[in-house]
């Protein structure tokens, strides 16, 4: 795939004589919204590109919805591949800004909730992971109001869906590291009850040669595990798990993805994926989502591992400027009750 360098329309942050920052102009930012140095974008609940067309009718979703024989090949399996959720112009846009955000030191790197250039436990391999990036940059901001995104989270949570956080996950071409298996929910417990989703959407096409996404169908009824290193031992949670279920692990599937192309997954569900040892790269970005009505279940004993997400009191909804609300029945009410979607 061609590098793609950012758009001639991107100005460095800079400061004035006075130590004011002065503006960037970032590509695709609709007009009037003025973006001074690199401020936080989490508190801004819609779009602010033009790289999304909103739907507002039953007509106008009608192309997003999932069919009856999708819903139910995710409820059994754990997942559902292959859902278009990024435009060519998204694509585009992303690919720019990936580029400066995998820079260590760049412009607003202080409002990403973690940032790993490297997380992966092998000197010899490359991981780099970073959560937040729907803060910094517009493209990745307004990733979260892909209509596609957006009505797959509400079929496949069978609830109006929040945004729980965002993930970057790149392997560079011959020395990208291992994802261990895991399941996403062990992370997690800090929100409950368990309502929760993960997008996963391919920024390279994908397959085994460069290191793909695996799933274990039908894990997401094993129960929960035990966390393992993320970017340790790629069988470290093998030892947690009875024979057939070891021998499943063998038996995962390779979510082959073209860019553009998204597959979703239950939050029990084990995945993981090897090195990509091709000459191409394999990047990623993640949106992980819970049932509007999840709580706080942060406790001394039970967080996330930074204190960088926006805290909510312990048994308080999960909402506010952190955690917005992407899909809201109102008047679709009646019409989105009537499609297929998971019985919960």
């Amino acid at each position: 795939m061609r590098k793609l360098t950012a758009p001639n329309t991107r100005r460095r942050v800079g400061r004035t004589s006075s130590g004011d920052a002065r503006p960037i102009r970032l590509a695709g930012v609709r007009p009037g919204i003025t973006i001074v140095g690199v401020k936080d974008l989490g508190p801004i609940h819609h779009p602010v590109s033009g790289l999304i067309d909103l739907p507002s009718t039953p007509e106008e979703w009608a192309p997003h919805v999932l069919s009856a024989a999708q819903v139910e090949a995710f409820e059994r399996d754990g997942f559902l591949l292959g859902v278009r959720v990024l435009s060519d112009a998204q694509l585009e846009a992303l690919d720019a800004e990936l580029e400066e955000l995998m820079t260590p030191g760049h412009a607003g790197q202080e409002h990403f909730y973690e940032y790993h250039s490297n997380e992966s436990e092998d000197p010899e391999r490359v991981l780099f992971h970073a959560l937040g990036a729907w803060r910094v940059r517009p493209a990745f901001h307004d990733v979260l109001w892909s209509p596609a995104l957006r009505m797959a989270a509400y079929q496949l949570l069978g609830a109006s869906p929040r945004f729980f956080h965002d993930q970057l996950f790149a392997k560079p071409a011959r020395t990208g590291g291992v994802v261990a298996w895991h399941q996403d929910y062990a992370y997690w417990t800090w929100t409950a009850p368990m309502a929760h989703l993960t997008c996963w959407m391919a920024l390279d096409d994908v397959d085994e040669e460069n290191g793909c996404l695996r799933y274990v169908r039908g894990s997401h009824r094993w129960g929960l595990l035990e966390r393992p290193a993320l970017g340790g031992d790629m069988a470290a949670l093998a030892e947690q798990l009875a024979g057939e279920q070891k021998a499943e692990l063998g038996r995962s599937v390779p979510v082959r993805l073209r860019r553009g192309e998204a597959s979703f997954h239950h939050p029990l569900v084990v995945h993981g994926s090897h090195e990509n040892r091709s000459g191409r790269s394999r990047r990623a970005t993640l949106v992980n989502l819970f049932a509007d009505g999840v709580k706080s279940n942060m406790t001394e004993r039970d967080f996330p591992g930074t204190t960088s997400y926006p805290r909510v009191a312990l048994g308080e909804p999960m909402g506010g400027e952190g955690y917005p609300l992407l899909l809201d029945e109102g008047a679709l009410g009646p019409w989105l009750r009537e499609l297929p979607r998971v019985s919960g």
